[in-house]
C-alpha cells in the first residue's frame, strides 16, 4: 500500500558547498541532500527558507524524508542572510528599513533562479521535474517563483507569507500569480498561526491560478513547520522580539503545551509534502489517489488532526 508518512527506501547522503553567483558577487552556503545509492533521474526539490531563523537548515525532517523517497533537494541561505547590504543594523529610519525590506523581497526569485541554474551547471545535476518548496517568506518565494522559474511544475507553500493585509513587523511581500500554465500546489497551514493568520492562508490560497490543496493543521502555531519545533515556538514566544512591531507576539502565541507536538506537525508536513511531490514529479497513480481520499480520516488514524480546506 502506498504509504507518504513513512521513510523512504534510500539511505541519504548530504553535500555542503559555497555557490558564487558572480552577476550579483555574493555566495551562497548552499546544501544538497540526494540519496545514496543510484536510483535513475531524480525529481529536483528547491528549499526557501523563512526570512532569518536557521536558513536553510532549519528544515532538515523534511529534506532528509523527501532524500529518502528518491529526490535531490536542495537549498542555499537567502541573500538577506549572506548580502551585508540586506542585514538589519541598528539605528535604521523607517525609509531605510523599508528600502532593506524591498531589496530583500526583490532578491529571493533570483537567488532561486541562481540555485537551479548552478545545480544543473556548477553541481552537474541532470535536469528533471522540479519542484519547490517553502516556509513562510519561503512560502511566499515558492509561489513566486514559478512566475519567472519556468522549470517548476509543482509547489508546496508551508504557511506563506503574502497575504493583502500582513500583520505589523511581516514584510509586505505580493503575489502576482503571472503563471503561464498549471503548476499544481498544495499549501499546508496552521488554525493558531500568530504571525501569518489562517484568514490570509485562505486568501492565498483563492488567488493560486492552478490545480490546488489546502490542509490545515489543528492546535499549530507558525514554527511548527520547523526542526526543533518545541523550541523554537518557545523560543519566538519568550524571547524579546526582533523588532519592536512584533511585540504582539508573545502576548497572543499560545505555550507550546496547549499546541499539538512536533512529532505530529512533522508527520503532517513530510508526509502531505511526499504524496503532492509523488502525485506531480513522480506522476504516481497511488499517490494521486490518496490526495482524492479522505485525507483528514488518514491523518487522525496517526494520531493528527487537520482538515481539507476547499476553494470557495
Amino acid at each position: 500500500m502506498y504509504d507518504p508518512f513513512s521513510p523512504g527506501r534510500f539511505a541519504v547522503v548530504e553535500r555542503s558547498m559555497q555557490a558564487f553567483d558572480a552577476a550579483r558577487n555574493r555566495t551562497f552556503p548552499c546544501d544538497v541532500w540526494r540519496p545514496k545509492e543510484p536510483v535513475g533521474t531524480c525529481p529536483i526539490i528547491l528549499l526557501s527558507h523563512s526570512s532569518g531563523g536557521s536558513g536553510r537548515r532549519g528544515y532538515t525532517f523534511l529534506t532528509n524524508r523527501l532524500a529518502s523517497h528518491g529526490y535531490i533537494v536542495a537549498g542555499l541561505n537567502h541573500s538577506e542572510l549572506v548580502a551585508l547590504e540586506l542585514g538589519h543594523r541598528d539605528g535604521e529610519t523607517p525609509e531605510q528599513r523599508t528600502a532593506r525590506a524591498e531589496a530583500t523581497i526583490a532578491s529571493r526569485v533570483p537567488d532561486i533562479r541562481f540555485l537551479l541554474n548552478y545545480l544543473l551547471t556548477e553541481a552537474q545535476l541532470k535536469l528533471a521535474p522540479v519542484g519547490i518548496v517553502g516556509h513562510s517568506f519561503g512560502g511566499w518565494t515558492a509561489l513566486a517563483s514559478p512566475d519567472v522559474v519556468h522549470e517548476i511544475r509543482a509547489v508546496v507553500a508551508l504557511a506563506p507569507a503574502g497575504s493583502s493585509n500582513p500583520r505589523p513587523g511581516i514584510l509586505p511581500a505580493k503575489l502576482a500569480f503571472k503563471w503561464s500554465r498549471d503548476v499544481p500546489t498544495l499549501v499546508l497551514a496552521a488554525d493558531n498561526d500568530v504571525c501569518l493568520p489562517i484568514d490570509g492562508m485562505y486568501e492565498i490560497f483563492e488567488r493560486i491560478p492552478a490545480a490546488k490543496h489546502m490542509i490545515v493543521l489543528r492546535r499549530a502555531d507558525h514554527m511548527h513547520f520547523m526542526d526543533n519545533v518545541e523550541q523554537m515556538h518557545e523560543t519566538v514566544r519568550t524571547s524579546p522580539p526582533w523588532i519592536p512591531e512584533l511585540d504582539y507576539l508573545q502576548k497572543e502565541m499560545r505555550p507550546i503545551a496547549e499546541l499539538c507536538t512536533g512529532e505530529q506537525s512533522h508527520l503532517f508536513v513530510r508526509g502531505l509534502t511526499v504524496a503532492h511531490f509523488d502525485a506531480v514529479l513522480k506522476q504516481n497513480h497511488q499517490a494521486r489517489r490518496f490526495l482524492a481520499g479522505d485525507i483528514q480520516a488518514e491523518l487522525a488514524s496517526r494520531g493528527v488532526e487537520a482538515f481539507a480546506h476547499a476553494a470557495a
